[in-house]
């Protein structure tokens, strides 16, 4: 048989992302399945006319679907099944064979060629585990091959030996699924007895909460210690070098052909400052406008999605989930909606597309208006950092402490206002395992290559529609009428408003403008829990009102300016 299509399927946390990774090299396309919000990934194995399409099926438990997801993976089975030339490769865990064969059984009974790929063969042996691979093949009528994804090791076997793939002939009727798994179970596989090995009980004492929360506050600290020096190093030595010493050149010889002034110097090249380009102030669209994405957000983009890849490939990220599930559930989310709030804490960006992985429309608009209300982005942060650092604890700790009660308390409002369920979360926890460098680097790749594409175009709109709205003074206009609020309830100085404007912009920008401002630590700590809270950045807007729609997207916007104003107002009464 010609083969044109593999489905990849199996459980959570198989190994399966990165059997993929290896059958499929660097072109990787990554997609919603029509009709949902369930993201799939598609590669390709081979070259020219013997090109086969891989398909990372999203992980199930069952072909009785109880998830999205899950209704996801059967569709495509169920479609594949229609189709010539397409074959199943059921990723299964070694270490956790009873389990995996529940969907195994279910597979054999499709009308579609099943080869077998028995991944985490050597964590299998590591634990005491030895499986008679031979006489499962036997029993189950299918091609098994036992696999170390993560090493490599049978991967090329595996590829050799698709068209070996083929429908089951093992016969049970599903009421006797579990007790004829249980029979195959006690024919193929010994357990001998193994003492805990150190990354087993690291693994418990992760998960415990006693252990697992100072754990997980020490890990985050020492996260975002690596991500600050990262991106810091590289915007420091890598990317302003670049725009000042080679850019800024082109830029100032641009600025003296369109006359050093008029709207459209104004909108290419920004105010000079100084008769000088300045990337922080000048806001062009080829100035800041190319310095803010590349210069200022990309470096912590790289650095924060290098130490996340991590943390998923290492299986560190499920256990957090698991870990902070009963927190996640009083704001009416679950576990997983760790990953949007952990993206967000790099970007707000991918963060707001990152709610894709909550079930339901409720959690989804939950967790994308809790991110962009109280989730700073690492570049805020940073500049954060730089304005009220040198008061240590005494600065910081009121502007962070004051973001998280606010997540907390907002959650909880939204929580008793939007009706609905908050769906228990389903996930495996896998054990500790060293990432396999290829496949990180991969998926860093397609990370920073979708910010490039994807956000990039927002922030020069972003850039283009605030110059064109200072030219217009519609800008000044709203500052004016803002002022009032800014400066009674909130007890910031008139110059101030300019800095919440910007913020529309760019936020980590915004908070910079405050440092020359002289303000008193009280006014520093109003100011940036306010420019935090009112509104995301453009580009986070653009990606709202795109995951959201039009009337959530209002909705979520009016809870953010209410909330920012509210906020301002108590902590300028209470410090």
């Amino acid at each position: 048989m010609q083969v044109r299509k593999i489905l990849l399927v199996g459980n959570p946390n198989v190994g399966k992302s990165v059997v993929f990774s290896r059958l499929t090299g660097v072109s990787v396309i990554a997609s919603n399945y029509p009709g949902t919000t369930v993201e799939f990934c598609e590669g390709g194995l081979g070259s020219g006319n013997k090109k086969m399409a891989v398909i990372d099926v999203p992980g199930t438990y069952s072909l009785y679907p109880i998830s999205p997801a899950e209704k996801v993976a059967v569709e495509m089975l169920d479609k594949a099944t229609e189709e010539k030339n397409c074959i199943v490769i059921n990723v299964i865990d070694a270490t956790n064979l009873e389990r995996n064969l529940n969907l195994t059984l279910q597979l054999l009974k499709k009308n579609i060629p099943v080869i077998i790929a028995l991944n985490l063969w050597d964590e299998a042996k590591h634990i005491g585990i030895s499986i008679d691979v031979e006489k499962l093949q036997k029993i189950l009528g299918v091609p098994i091959i036992p696999t170390v994804a993560i090493t490599g090791q049978g991967i090329k076997e595996l590829v050799n030996r698709l068209t070996e793939a083929k429908q089951g002939t093992y016969e049970y009727e599903d009421e006797e699924r579990w007790h004829e798994i249980g029979n195959i179970i006690e024919k193929i596989q010994v357990i001998k007895h193994k003492h805990h090995t150190f990354a087993e009980r690291l693994s418990d004492l992760t998960v415990h909460p006693w252990t697992g929360i100072p754990i997980a506050i020490g890990i985050m600290y020492i996260i975002f210690q690596i991500i600050r020096f990262i991106g810091e190093s590289l915007i420091g030595y890598v990317f302003e070098p670049l725009f000042e010493n080679l850019w800024a050149p082109v830029m100032m010889a641009f600025s003296r052909v369109l006359g050093g002034q008029g709207i459209i110097h104004n909108i290419l090249i920004g105010q000079l400052i100084e008769g000088e380009i300045d990337f922080g102030q000048s806001f062009g669209l080829l100035t800041t406008g190319l310095f803010v994405p590349f210069a200022a957000v990309l470096p912590y983009i790289v650095a924060f999605y290098l130490v996340l890849s991590f943390l998923e490939d290492s299986g560190y990220l499920p256990k957090l989930a698991v870990l902070i599930d009963k927190l996640m559930h009083s704001v009416g989310l679950h576990g997983m909606a760790i990953v949007p709030m952990l993206l967000g804490l790099g970007c707000n960006v991918p963060g707001a597309l990152a709610t894709r992985v909550l079930e339901t429309k409720r959690e989804r608009f939950i967790a994308a208006t809790l991110m962009a209300i109280a989730v700073p982005c690492m570049a805020q942060i940073a500049m954060i950092f730089g304005l009220i650092g040198e008061y240590g604890a005494r600065g910081l700790f009121p502007v962070f402490g004051t973001l998280f009660i606010v997540w907390f308390v907002f959650g909880i409002l939204m929580k008793l206002v939007i009706k609905g369920e908050s769906p228990e979360i389903f996930t495996e926890i896998p054990p500790y395992r060293l990432p396999y460098f290829g496949a990180l680097l991969k998926k860093l790749w397609m990370r920073i290559k979708w910010f490039l594409k994807e956000a990039i175009p927002f922030v020069l709109l972003g850039v283009l529609v605030v110059n064109l709205l200072y030219s217009l003074g519609i800008i000044e206009f709203f500052g004016r009428i803002a002022a009032p609020v800014i400066t009674k309830l909130m007890g910031l100085p008139l110059e101030a408003v300019g800095a919440l404007i910007i913020g529309f912009l760019r936020k980590d920008l915004a908070v910079g403008m405050l440092a020359p401002l002289g303000l008193s630590l009280k006014q520093l700590i109003i100011a940036s829990v306010v420019l935090t809270m009112y509104f995301p950045c453009v580009a986070t807007f653009a990606i709202l009102l795109k995951e959201l729609g039009i009337i959530d997207m209002i909705k979520a916007a009016a809870i953010m300016i209410v909330s920012a104003f509210l906020v301002g107002a108590l902590l300028n009464l209470i410090l």
